[in-house]
């Protein structure tokens, strides 16, 4: 009757440890997320000053080009 009683106790324990190591996941990937959508509107703020930097540069060496 004891090892029955371990069996199921490890079981539990097992389970619980799972269960907290999915709760840690769950907030680490939440966290990666949020830094993910940050960095994604940085860079796309940078992408747009690079193209409004660059659109005269175009338009001078367009009309360098043409003469």
């Amino acid at each position: 009757m004891l090892w029955p009683m371990i069996a199921i106790a490890l079981g539990f324990v097992g389970i619980a440890v799972l269960g907290v190591l999915a709760v840690r996941v769950f907030v680490e990937v939440r966290r990666l997320a949020r830094q993910v959508g940050a960095s994604s509107e940085r860079i796309q703020r940078a992408a747009q000053d690079l193209e409004r930097a660059a659109t005269p540069l175009a338009s001078r060496m367009y009309e360098t080009g043409r003469d």
